[in-house]
């Protein structure tokens, strides 16, 4: 990525897909080229917790709401400690910020972390092309960095897919920390940081839970030297067929019979772990508003999702693995795409979705009880 920064502009900006389509449009943040799988996001709020996601490391994300940047940016709601996407493409920005905690705009923070955007473009137009066609690759070009569209199609065309892309070593800790729980200590976790999100540990010391948050190579051994009550997988980038080694360690952990919690990419790294198979969604599911069932329940739940890869598990009943059987707990209502695995016969269970949600429903904020429940009945 090249860029150089400045403020709102009305330099021309252009992004072109890898199947040819191009969209002209005017720079957003910083000005200069970038690249990545152009992916979209149904979220009407919540833009600064999209942008700060790990997940989304090396995808365009393109918002489905027309207006963006209303609020500014804050210092309270980052999910990390930088932007993650790859560029951010809007239709109608902002000209001026308005609330009580804003401390710049939205443009001003894209170009001052580098993130290469566009605007005034019919992201209703491009929504339905990655609806239609899939997610794919893309780049953005704007000022100098604009050149005959042949020539940018032959580079975007060179970028490197999403499939088969090992990712959560690029954004999870290097060094392991503790996030403290908020009042008495009722527990201890080991958090595996695969692309963890702020509000995460957050929910967990909430409930009186010490997290210890580990780097994504954290071995057993790692895992274990805090003396854990439960073991935490958390959200990541990339296709999950790569992480041979989460997936070998949350299967020492399943041998032990540790109570263990997965989400999103924990969730893929579990199925992959029992021994189900993973799968690149068309287009994905990204956004604040993705309706999904808890099948133990029959609840029906407004859900926070950001994945593009789901876990290939049968739907009509238990299945029969290594550490005894499995179900899958929640489904997808739009497409029945697997939303999370229970284990029947051990302490073990995942979702696709984000229950933390910030910004978004609280709707399987109980999931973190559910995981405070499976640790008080190992303690008993």
């Amino acid at each position: 990525m090249t860029t150089s920064n400045r403020g709102l502009n009305t330099a021309p900006a252009v992004l072109v897909l890898e199947d040819g389509r191009t969209f002209r449009g005017r720079a957003y943040g910083a000005v200069g080229e970038t690249f990545g799988e152009a992916v979209f996001s149904t979220g009407m709020t919540g833009y600064q917790e999209t942008l700060t996601d790990p997940s989304y490391h090396r995808q365009v994300v393109v918002m489905t709401a027309p207006h963006v940047g209303n609020t500014g940016v804050n210092d309270e709601d980052p999910e990390s400690k930088r932007i993650w996407v790859a560029g951010y493409v809007v239709r109608d920005p902002a000209r001026v910020p308005s609330n009580w905690r804003s401390r710049r705009t939205l443009d001003e923070e894209l170009a001052a972390q580098g993130v290469v955007g566009i605007s005034a473009i019919d992201t209703r137009a491009l929504t339905r092309h990655l609806r239609e066609r899939g997610a794919m690759r893309v780049g953005i070009f704007s000022g100098e960095a604009i050149a005959d569209e042949a020539a940018l199609l032959a580079r975007v065309r060179a970028v490197p897919q999403m499939k088969g892309a090992d990712l959560s070593g690029d954004v999870a800790t290097t060094e392991r920390y503790v996030v403290p729980a908020i009042g008495t200590r009722k527990f201890t976790v080991a958090a595996v940081d695969l692309g963890i999100k702020g509000m995460t540990p957050h929910r967990m010391a909430e409930r009186g839970i010490e997290v210890h948050v580990l780097p994504a190579n954290a071995t057993v051994e790692d895992v274990y030297a805090v003396n854990p009550d439960g073991v935490f997988f958390s959200n990541g980038p990339g296709d999950p067929a790569t992480a041979d080694h989460p997936v070998s360690v949350m299967r020492a952990v399943l041998e032990r019979g540790t109570p263990l919690f997965g989400i999103c990419f924990g969730n893929q790294i579990l199925g992959r772990a029992l021994g189900f198979g993973t799968y690149k969604l068309k287009y994905g599911h990204r956004g604040i508003n993705q309706p999904v069932q808890d099948r133990t329940t029959g609840k029906v739940e407004v859900t926070a999702h950001n994945h593009g890869f789901a876990v290939d598990a049968p739907l009509d009943g238990p299945s029969d693995t290594p550490y005894g059987r499995v179900e899958v707990s929640h489904v997808c209502l739009n497409d029945n795409v697997v939303e999370g695995l229970q284990l029947l016969d051990r302490p073990a269970f995942s979702v696709q979705y984000h229950p933390e949600a910030a910004a978004g429903p609280h709707d399987a904020a109980y999931l973190f009880d559910r995981f405070v429940s499976l640790m008080e009945g190992q303690r008993a």
